[in-house]
């Protein structure tokens, strides 16, 4: 086997650990064990719903990883980046929202004059290690030193491509508040983070802070860290207003009969942040297809379809590409206000902008 595929194979048994179970670490405090969403065995568990699909077992999923080739999965051409700095980013109009697309699933938002991050993600692989695992397509559009203040960090999941311990650590004295799902303090914690900056959530729990309305929702997928502690902390999607916008983001999570609740609560909603990336016939529960994807936006009745968690990092099985291709085609034949930023692109709320497809000449 070719040292690079062993690597990345490594490298997912690692960063993906949580997708074959294992043995879950006991929720903690009493919130916690109130949760309704925290099984008698003390792991944390999807909502019943009639859309899910079994899961191939650990082991046909690992022998895939390991023997199995895949085609066009890592960009040849370099992926473009819209370099940003501190001068850019505090030349943007104080009195909207912008949305500055990272990389993957990380997001830099500025909302009314003040930043916050979405699952930030500076490192080099989505990996426990920095010597092995999946690695990034492309340098983020500023680095972390160049970052300004941060109001808010808002984390979806403890994955390590969502969850990065390197931008963490970093960023621990330079963050005001942590907004993250159930068990995720602990997690910062271990991390350098003060505890008493961290706020968890459960689904549909809310909170305000900085004039910023944040409300946790519901997903579809599942959480962890190594091999032994499968679904110890909850998982979230976000529902996030400034002003009178909304914008949510999907988190990671399969397609689910929630996101038509979640619009129906809590819209209408401005632009759908959504998850489009990884997924496969083998786990077909966790990841949302592109057909789902598009569903999904639909059943939110979002006004503007926004996708995230591609082009960055090789974890599944599918071309770099097929993610945005499959679902630029059906927008385009059904007239869908689709946006597919370059990275480092800057997205203004209410503001006019003409989408394209910047992916179709690389290889």
């Amino acid at each position: 086997m070719p040292v690079p595929h062993l690597s990345r194979t490594l490298g997912l048994l690692l960063a993906v650990a949580g997708l074959c179970a294992g043995c879950a670490v006991g929720a903690g405090n009493s919130e916690q064990r109130a949760s309704p969403q925290l099984g008698d065995d003390g792991r944390f568990r999807n909502t019943p719903d009639p859309n899910t699909r079994p899961s191939m077992g650990s082991w046909k999923i690992w022998s895939r990883f390991l023997f199995e080739t895949q085609a066009d999965a890592v960009p040849r051409d370099p992926v473009p980046v819209r370099r940003l700095d501190r001068a850019m980013l505090e030349a943007l109009d104080p009195a909207a929202n912008h949305i500055v697309r990272l990389g993957h699933s990380s997001h830099l938002l500025k909302l009314k004059g003040r930043y916050w991050l979405i699952d930030p993600m500076f490192s080099e692989r989505a990996s426990p290690v920095q010597w092995f695992g999946p690695k990034r397509f492309h340098a983020t559009p500023l680095s972390l030193e160049e970052l300004p203040p941060i109001e808010g960090v808002i984390l979806s999941h403890d994955h390590y491509d969502h969850l990065d311990e390197g931008t963490i650590v970093y960023l621990r004295e330079r963050v005001q508040r942590y907004f993250v799902p159930l068990g995720l303090r602990a997690r910062l914690q271990a991390m350098g983070v003060d505890p008493q900056r961290v706020e968890e959530f459960d689904w549909w729990q809310r909170t305000t802070h900085a004039s910023v309305q944040l409300t946790a929702t519901p997903a579809h997928h599942f959480s962890g860290r190594t091999l032994w502690d499968r679904n110890s902390t909850l998982w979230t999607s976000w529902l996030i207003q400034s002003g009178d916008e909304r914008i949510y983001f999907s988190g990671d999570t399969g397609y689910f009969t929630g996101f038509k609740t979640i619009g129906e609560r809590l819209g209408p909603i401005d632009i759908a942040l959504l998850e489009n990336g990884a997924y496969d016939s083998y786990w077909p529960s966790s990841h949302k297809s592109p057909e789902e994807t598009v569903q999904a936006f639909k059943d939110l009745g979002a006004r503007q379809f926004y996708l995230v968690h591609n082009s960055t990092f090789n974890l599944g099985f599918h071309s770099w590409r097929d993610p945005m291709d499959r679902v630029a085609d059906i927008a385009e034949r059904e007239g869908l206000p689709l946006a597919t930023p370059e990275i480092g692109e800057v997205l203004t709320l209410g503001q006019p902008r003409q989408n394209r497809r910047w992916w179709t000449d690389l290889r």
